[in-house]
């Protein structure tokens, strides 16, 4: 990209309060998907009630002082299993215990497969997705999509195929998918893109490092794999596409799976992706300090600090989210950095423990700090 196009984007987005993407379900979008799964109404009819209940999100966040909107992920179960088993060899199944547990929390029993060569058809239904959003958003209206992170295949697919040997066979074909299919996106009027991973926590812990080297790989290696899966699948992107990515150590039923900070893969994280901006999770002591972002080696990548947990209702309070802005921007500049919750408020559909005006003032809480902090002239 040259430097006068990223300067451009990077006052556009990502905002200084900016969010992750999911948003809680309503009851009539919950209640619409229960009869449509028990065949009491017809896709047509469940995709009518989507249609308006992401009118009313799309509305409520522009209300609440959202500049990128998002269809909350109000047409997928899952932040990724949805998207992931769209690709060609992949699948959903029935799994014993589910993804992973979280904490004290079990997930539904469901997770995905690779049954044969991953690729890209041509044709997936997020593409359309997206272009209802964009439709529903309007003229005018900054719309951010999500997609989950080509390292999910690796990290949370079972191996069922003999077209890959093992695990890590696979990243040539999905970063090509990914490539294919983010161009495709940006056809359908795609400008801002986050990729969303779970999988970088396999470094951040001795424990989760352990798991690599059970499935045969060496962490110290695969990391710079997963980072080369990010940057072949954003390869050769036009410069009007932004493309930022969101690390989190689980979310479902304000639980968590995980915990560590980013010391052990801040050097790659930080310096080794080519995106232009990072939401990260900062909220607790689970996620470490600011330390790693001395490894920031970019004046155009801004890191978006998850300061406000959206696992929980209480408001944070102001003057210590401000302070700890002040502590990360001893490590970069003050304008590299922006504000948002953690991750967002229902990375699957059953929702995070708070309520949807709960919620909103979590959101209007990020925007009340970032104006305070930057100035409203700076979202």
């Amino acid at each position: 990209m040259t430097t006068q196009t990223k300067k451009a984007t990077q006052t556009r987005a990502p905002f200084k309060a900016d969010h992750v993407g999911s948003f809680l379900r309503p009851a009539r979008l919950k209640e619409a998907r229960i009869k449509f799964q028990d065949g009491e109404i017809s896709r047509e009819e469940l995709t009518a009630v989507e249609n308006e209940e992401i009118k009313r999100l799309v509305e409520a966040q522009k209300a609440n002082g959202i500049h990128g909107v998002t269809d909350g992920e109000f047409r997928r179960s899952w932040w990724h299993l949805d998207f992931l088993a769209g690709l060609d060899g992949v699948e959903l199944y029935e799994t014993p215990d589910g993804v992973r547990k979280f904490n004290a929390v079990q997930t539904r029993p469901v997770g995905i497969r690779v049954v044969g060569k991953v690729g890209y058809s041509g044709h997936h239904p997020f593409i359309d997705h997206f272009k209802s959003l964009k439709a529903i958003a309007g003229e005018g209206t900054t719309v951010k999509f999500t997609i989950p992170s080509p390292n999910l295949i690796f990290a949370r697919a079972a191996l069922e195929t003999d077209a890959y040997e093992k695990h890590e066979d696979v990243y040539e074909d999905v970063t090509a998918a990914y490539n294919a299919l983010i161009k495709d996106l940006y056809a359908a009027g795609c400008r801002y893109l986050q990729i969303d991973d779970t999988a970088w926590t396999s470094f951040f812990t001795e424990e989760e490092r352990d798991r690599v080297r059970a499935l045969g790989s060496d962490p110290d290696e695969l990391i710079h794999k997963f980072a080369g899966a990010i940057n072949g699948s954003i390869a050769g992107r036009p410069d009007d596409l932004l493309v930022t990515m969101h690390i989190c150590r689980g979310n479902f039923r304000s639980q968590y799976f995980t915990s560590g900070g980013y010391e052990r893969a801040g050097e790659v994280i930080f310096g080794g992706l080519d995106v232009d901006g990072l939401f990260l999770e900062f909220d607790d002591e689970r996620s470490g300090g600011f330390e790693p972002l001395r490894f920031v080696n970019r004046p155009d990548l801004t890191v978006v600090l998850g300061l406000v947990t959206s696992k929980r209702p209480e408001l944070e309070d102001e003057e210590a989210i401000k302070a700890r802005i002040r502590e990360a921007a001893e490590y970069i500049p003050l304008e590299q950095l922006a504000l948002s919750p953690q991750c967002g408020f229902a990375s699957t559909e059953e929702g995070n423990n708070l309520t949807e005006e709960e919620q909103w003032a979590k959101i209007r809480h990020v925007v009340k700090i970032a104006e305070d902090v930057w100035g409203k002239e700076s979202r």
